[in-house]
């Protein structure tokens, strides 16, 4: 977020959507194209089914060819040896194709879901602070991990059951046709209806995972803001009040997940149903024939080919049943799919092979202070025009301005007059309605050019902090960064003598969003994140508002000393620090004025 100081490097490299599905499109669709983001290991893991398949077939012909010799002519032991290695050699290479094929199947599927994560985080950064703050950050995370997550049964299941499906009891029946066209025609006209059932069944499975899905996000939003806010509640006595509001959603969320369950239970009946009917149709076939009161054949039915028929007709229901068991999967992919696709607005294609942005600077600073940039102006804008929703006015109106490079400006003005959105804007961290941005002689529309990277930082009101230390915190920006470094840069936010007061230093724990430290120390701790940097241009919103009088100047002062040959923007209230700039801007509803010294 814009706020966050973790992220005072703007993103170097955020990838641009190339368009996506269209939130008109079919989901199911999009989900069958996936494949192509791991061709080779998913194509083994649709093509080992049929292998094995095949397999089956070559084994139950020298099975039944093998009862046949033992009960007809009695041979020998000696004799079976060389069939019984077959059969056998045949069951251990269908087991190894199965699970290499497995194996292919699970490593595609991760890697799919790896890369569609990457893609939906890009658009998240794409898409800037102003998107995400209009959505529940509970239901973006549970998106991103858990429908995403849901695409793994689909992927790695359903898309190999589902081709051999297709295929396998077309196949087997094909060769059953040759030994009698009866069996053939039977099974012909009862496989076919098992398929037809279960999409009737599909359709209400799929409306059903759907709900259950709406309802297990809105339950992760909901449990996720309580969880933020349980302080609050609990100093307005609210707690018992929201854990009740919880309960009823967890009893809906039961009582749903018992409703996709009766639907799964009812496939695999309708399945288990015309399975029965047409095994037992070609048993009964087989046995009149055997005992001649049937007589539909020009001749005899042979024992071998009776037997194979008997063994083939239960494994041309086997690809059928375990699609059923895993036709579940794809209706809880499809509705993932639409969740994904209603809150990011699309459904994004993956780069293959696309890294993620980048969002922290690796190295220390090599210099005290970068190069002069060619242009002199840093900062132009021109006719900027951003509206806020809920707002009928803009929020900067035709605003223009120019900045030159090494200057110092204080951004004043009103509350809601637009300094927060001007800095965001200048970062590329908000989308203008109209206007033209160039930070650092690079255009700036709504999205940060990958060549800013680390030569923005900007520091938010309410700076982000994560459980862990606080040389964890710190070195957010700056991975690398020694002790000696921290150090410096604590005493240039005078919070070294705070830090050094803590039960351990630096390496003293704090709890989620700092909790252990006050909102004076936090932001002095955010402002020693600043110092970490080596960034041309500095954004900073309000960075000594909580401090006392003391601080406030020596931290100004240090600032200023730390942005000589850089450009420094301070959005503040405070006439005492605006005076110490070289130029103060006023916004008002009139754009800006530029008072200077």
């Amino acid at each position: 977020m814009a706020e966050d100081a973790a992220r005072l490097a703007v993103p170097a490299a955020i990838p641009e959507d190339n368009g996506g599905t269209p939130r008109q499109g079919q989901p199911a669709r999009w989900l069958a194209s996936r494949w192509r983001q791991a061709p080779w290991h998913m194509g083994w893991a649709l093509a080992a089914p049929l292998f094995t398949g095949l397999l089956l077939a070559i084994q139950t012909w020298l099975l039944a060819n093998l009862l046949t010799l033992g009960i007809t002519a009695r041979p020998a032991p000696t004799a079976t040896w060389p069939a019984i290695v077959g059969i056998f050699t045949l069951i251990l290479v269908r087991a190894l194709v199965d699970y290499s094929g497995r194996l292919a199947a699970s490593q595609a599927a991760e890697r799919i879901k790896r890369q569609l994560r990457e893609a939906l985080f890009a658009r998240l950064l794409a898409a800037g602070p102003q998107w995400s703050r209009q959505r529940a950050s509970g239901e973006l995370a549970s998106v991103m991990v858990d429908e995403v997550e849901r695409l793994d049964g689909f992927l790695a299941r359903y898309l190999p059951s589902a081709v051999a499906a297709v295929c396998l009891p077309l196949a087997f029946i094909g060769a059953l046709f040759p030994i009698d066209w009866i069996v053939g025609a039977v099974l012909l006209l009862s496989v076919p209806l098992i398929p037809l059932f279960m999409a009737l069944v599909g359709w209400g499975a799929q409306a059903a995972n759907r709900r259950h899905q709406q309802q297990m996000i809105r339950l992760s939003g909901l449990f996720a803001d309580r969880l933020r806010g349980a302080f609050t509640l609990k100093l307005f006595g609210r707690a018992q009040a929201e854990v009740e509001v919880v309960r009823r959603a967890s009893n809906t969320l039961s009582q749903q997940t018992l409703g996709v369950l009766r639907i799964a239970f009812l496939s695999s009946a309708v399945l288990e149903f015309f399975a029965a009917l047409g095994v037992a149709a070609v048993a009964l076939y087989i046995g009149l024939n055997y005992l001649g009161y049937l007589d539909l054949r020009s001749t005899p039915l042979g024992l071998q080919a009776g037997l194979f028929m008997l063994f083939m007709v239960p494994e041309i229901y086997g690809p059928l049943r375990r699609f059923a068991a895993n036709y579940h999967d794809r209706a809880t992919a499809v509705a993932a799919v639409e969740q994904i696709d209603a809150l990011y607005e699309g459904l994004p294609e993956p780069k293959v092979g696309a890294a993620l942005p980048r969002t922290r600077q690796e190295t220390l600073p090599q210099h005290p202070a970068p190069s002069p940039v060619l242009d002199p102006q840093v900062i132009k804008v021109r006719g900027l025009v951003v509206h806020a929703r809920g707002r009928p006015q803009p929020i900067l109106d035709h605003l223009s301005l120019d900045i030159q490079q090494g200057e110092s400006v204080a951004i004043m003005g009103p509350s809601g007059a637009g300094k927060t959105t001007l800095l965001e804007s200048l970062a590329g961290l908000r989308q203008p309605d109209s206007g033209r941005i160039s930070t650092l002689g690079m255009m700036v529309q709504g999205q940060a050019h990958p060549a800013l990277g680390h030569r923005i930082a900007l520091l938010g009101q309410h700076p982000y902090f994560s459980k862990g230390t606080i040389a964890d915190n710190l070195r957010l920006v700056c991975p690398s960064a020694s002790d000696a470094a921290l150090a410096r840069s604590l005493a240039q936010a005078c919070a070294d003598s705070f830090v050094r007061a803590c039960p351990q230093g630096i390496h003293t724990e704090l709890g989620e969003r700092g909790l252990g430290l006050s909102g004076g120390q936090l932001h002095r701790l955010a402002l020693a994140r600043v110092f970490l940097l080596d960034a041309e241009l500095l954004l900073l919103d309000e960075p000594v508002a909580h401090l006392d009088q003391a601080n406030r100047q020596q931290i100004v002062t240090n600032l200023l000393e730390y942005g000589r040959n850089r450009t420094l923007l301070i959005a503040t209230h405070d006439p005492q620090v605006a005076a110490r700039m070289d130029r103060i801007i006023i916004l008002n509803r009139h754009g800006a004025i530029d008072a200077n010294h």
